[in-house]
């Protein structure tokens, strides 16, 4: 099936099925309607020759010059061109489409002024494959991502350059084997393609979908170091979690117990301490508190997906245009820089538990460094120097983007939100997010098999697929080959996959 583009009801998971998964895409009728009725309004405004930001006047510190009427039909081009001046290698391609899909949707509301053959145009790239080459760095995350836009925005002029079928080709050429009509830019048009906050947004979206499956992993790899470290099940009861009212937390006490279910452990046939470290009896609240960051973040991003971030905006019904700065990033950039902090918080956490199962002081009868061999062998005693080595990059990047404006275009773009710095830390962030977790689900997966009682079923299956990939540590060996193999099971979410079918949803 196809997604139907209407302007509204986008959300981070048809985000995912397009940019990621090649969805196709339509537009509804009903928002071409608007597209042309908005662009019929334009037309008429330039021809009355009324004065429109953007369109017959320069940009930026050049705002208050005024256009002739050739240097109108000329502008947009020159425009786009000044404004591709990215940096870096390519972004991938699934930010670039997820970024054409926000830019759609946007034109479907009737506000942005550009001619339909643009917003369709754009979207028969997304149908037949046809994805810009666009530098990975440039933006500053206001007056929209002007420079990545400009980039996706030159294969409407036919130039710049396209990925298409697994090949870097000229823009002419990849729109030619397409079989894509190229539909040059007129007035309004190249503004309209790169005026809004599109990669930034997109970027989050997709970085959204990952950490919600990253966190639900971490409460399964937390769930196994607790059946490891004979955890004390009580502050996991729900009621305990309700009756302080976060939803996150809620959420995490109830996954963390259906993980759990069926072990001797949640049947209180193991005996446990009163009460035990904050590492292994907060983690509802530490876990929850990022499922609000994030649910929070979600809701902020959704609604920029839903918005209409352009500059000037449009309103056909009251002949009216207005000027002023909904391209501006920051309602995205501020909740995604909390929940890149968020990932790394709970990273954090998950390096606490690993170094319990490590330390014989704080294992409750587990072997020093999950070894039967202490002094000839080392056991994990490295792998936690690799997860702290990648916690502190993670904390080197929690530095907020947000608030590192430096002012541009001599100070006519004075305040930016600097977003798509945070959207590119975040994925690091998330990066080494994933490392982490996957040296806590070795790490518990080793100190289960020193354990001789029966585990929750989710904690069994959890293991179960582990050992498919890394065997137990009877003699040291060298550990990069596991750690980069379990990195890689976090990301696919197969643990969180197999989990799921035994435990039911963990959300």
């Amino acid at each position: 099936m196809a997604y139907i583009v209407t302007g509204r009801n986008l959300t981070i998971e048809d985000v995912v099925k397009v940019a990621r998964h090649g969805e196709k895409v339509e537009l509804h009728p009903d928002a071409l309607q608007r597209i042309k009725i908005c662009r019929a309004m334009l037309e008429k405004k330039i021809e009355a020759h009324e004065i429109m930001y953007g369109v017959n006047t320069g940009i930026g510190e050049f705002s208050e010059m005024v256009l002739n009427d050739d240097q109108v039909k000329d502008f947009q081009k020159y425009l786009i061109y000044n404004h591709a001046a990215g940096i870096g290698e390519a972004a991938p391609i699934e930010h670039v489409r997820g970024a054409m899909l926000g830019r759609i949707n946007v034109h479907a509301h009737g506000n942005s002024g550009c001619r339909p053959e643009i917003t369709l145009t754009l979207i028969e790239m997304l149908n037949k494959g046809v994805t810009p080459f666009v530098c990975v760095k440039g933006s500053v995350g206001a007056c929209g991502d002007l420079a990545p836009m400009s980039q996706i925005a030159l294969l409407l002029l036919g130039e710049g350059k396209a990925f298409y079928r697994g090949e870097l080709l000229m823009g002419d050429e990849a729109m030619k084997k397409a079989g894509i009509a190229i539909p040059g830019i007129q007035a309004r048009d190249g503004l309209a393609t790169i005026n809004g906050s599109n990669v930034l947004t997109a970027m989050s979206a997709l970085f959204l979908y990952d950490a919600n499956n990253w966190l639900k992993q971490a409460e399964i790899a937390a769930a196994m170091s607790l059946e490891a470290l004979k955890a004390n099940m009580r502050p996991y009861n729900t009621k305990l979690h309700e009756i302080r009212g976060f939803k996150g937390a809620v959420r995490s006490a109830a996954a963390i117990r259906k993980i759990v279910a069926g072990g001797d452990l949640a049947e209180s046939r193991i005996k446990c301490k009163v009460q035990d470290a904050y590492s292994m009896r907060s983690t509802p609240q530490v876990i929850g508190a990022a499922h609000d960051s994030l649910a929070y973040a979600r809701s902020q991003v959704e609604i920029e997906l839903n918005g209409v971030g352009d500059n000037p905006v449009f309103f056909p019904e009251e002949n009216m245009q207005l000027s002023g700065a909904n391209f501006q990033g920051s309602p995205v950039s501020l909740p995604m820089d909390m929940a890149g902090v968020a990932i790394t918080m709970v990273s954090v956490m998950s390096e606490r538990r690993m170094n319990r199962l490590n330390n014989p002081a704080l294992s409750v009868g587990l072997p020093a460094f999950l070894t039967k061999g202490a002094g000839m062998f080392s056991g994990l005693m490295l792998s936690q120097y690799t997860a702290d080595m990648q916690i502190v990059e993670q904390k080197i990047l929690c530095t907020p983007a947000s608030i590192q404006s430096i002012p541009a275009a001599a100070d006519q773009e004075d305040f930016v939100s600097m977003g798509m710095n945070t959207a590119l830390k975040n994925n690091q962030i998330l990066d080494n997010a994933y490392g982490i977790l996957g040296i806590e689900f070795m790490a518990a997966a080793q100190a289960l098999d020193f354990r001789e009682y029966i585990f929750g079923k989710g904690t069994t299956k959890a293991k179960e697929v582990i050992r498919k990939y890394v065997e137990f540590l009877d003699v040291d060996r060298p550990l990069y080959n596991d750690h980069n193999k379990m990195k890689d099971i976090v990301r696919s979410c197969e643990i969180l996959n197999e989990v799921e079918k035994v435990t039911g949803s963990l959300e």
